[in-house]
């Protein structure tokens, strides 16, 4: 998402100063790569970059590439075959193994439905969307189809004119058929030889964080560097400033009874508990139950949580522990402040990703899950 936000900012500066440009996208991977499908990066004229969608091995070449579909105003897919021991040829030399296929589009500034356009309207609201950006592999040498049509609740973005009418009847049966929560790629010999990969962009990541201490900065810094949204709760105004939380889309300071309006969640939220303030997090462990969070992280050690538990259930309420993680973090041997923002931050990151984490030299198998 942050680097979504990256992108759409220099897209704007393209924009207004009448830059050409072009959005080159990882639309599928066989086998290995350092960025997976959905990675993207913009291409201006005059050679910025802004994204990834590598390591910084494939920029360069994709940089040429990039300007020449900006010349040629014409799509094109590349491919980076990095299975070849002569990897080199390329001017790459990945050693990554895999087999990397690279959509690269121009950038129509007067096209309501250009793929920019469709990725703003994505991360517009607090709301799952579906992309669909349409490839052929077979047909690599021509035009290519594109970023075209965005799914987003009701509604719905962009144009098929691009598609014969037999292969939109069937995408749009697809569509309206896409039942799940991750990206997939799905191959059409049928429909002239075609790819579509139905990437699936979910909100930005919301973190509640209770509590202004100093311990807390770094989770507030972490937050921000992985592009996450930050909302802090806190009912000391000495603390709870700009000055010292720059990155908080939003301070609310008050009591833990006043502070409960303004706590909104939605499944792509999560909370810490971070006041050291007992009492207070009772009655913010109260309200958050309420909601189906995916992840609740408690600091301190697990007596103080088994004693928040009881101090509710005393009340006759139900406690549920499954999404609640106390103590929180990762162990990972934290100490300072710092360590330990980053053990909270990879114990959400494995959460929301349904991972068990363990180091992946033991991981039997790819790092990545096939299909994508």
């Amino acid at each position: 998402m942050k680097e979504f936000k990256q992108i759409i900012q220099a897209y704007e500066v393209c924009k207004e100063e009448s830059i050409p440009a072009a959005l080159a996208t990882v639309v599928k991977v066989d086998g290995s790569a350092y960025r997976r499908p959905g990675a993207r990066m913009l291409v201006t004229q005059d050679g910025q970059l802004t994204g990834a969608i590598s390591g910084g091995c494939l920029e360069g070449d994709a940089l040429r590439k990039a300007q020449t579909v900006i010349f040629q105003q014409k799509s094109m897919l590349v491919t980076y075959d990095t299975t070849d021991e002569d990897d080199q040829k390329f001017g790459v030399g990945l050693g990554c193994n895999g087999i990397i296929h690279v959509l690269i589009e121009p950038l129509d500034f007067s096209n309501p439905s250009n793929p920019v356009e469709l990725i703003k309207e994505a991360i517009q609201e607090r709301e799952s969307s579906l992309l669909l950006t349409v490839f052929s592999i077979p047909r690599s040498k021509s035009e290519q189809i594109g970023t075209i049509f965005l799914k987003r609740g009701n509604q719905e973005f962009g144009n098929s004119g691009k598609l014969n009418p037999q292969q939109w009847l069937r995408i749009k049966h697809e569509i309206n058929g896409f039942q799940e929560n991750q990206s997939q790629i799905r191959e059409f010999e049928e429909l002239d030889k075609i790819s579509i990969f139905f990437e699936k962009i979910h909100p930005v990541t919301r973190v509640l964080l209770f509590g202004a201490g100093n311990d807390t900065r770094p989770v507030a810094q972490m937050a921000e560097l992985l592009g996450m949204e930050l909302f802090l709760f806190d009912g000391r105004k000495n603390q709870a400033t700009s000055a010292r939380f720059p990155s908080a889309q939003n301070i609310i300071v008050g009591s833990a009874e006043e502070v409960l309006p303004s706590i909104s969640t939605d499944s792509n939220t999560v909370a810490l508990l971070m006041t050291h303030n007992f009492e207070y997090e009772v009655i913010i462990l109260e309200k958050l139950l309420e909601s189906n969070l995916p992840y609740i992280g408690i600091l301190g050690p697990k007596k103080k949580t088994e004693k928040l538990v009881q101090r509710l259930e005393s009340k006759g309420l139900q406690v549920n522990m499954e999404n609640i993680y106390a103590p929180v973090g990762l162990e990972i041997g934290a100490e300072t402040s710092e360590e330990i923002a980053l053990s909270i931050m990879a114990e959400i990151k494995a959460v929301l990703n349904q991972k068990s984490p363990i180091f992946l030299r033991d991981k039997k198998g790819p790092i990545h899950e096939s299909g994508l």
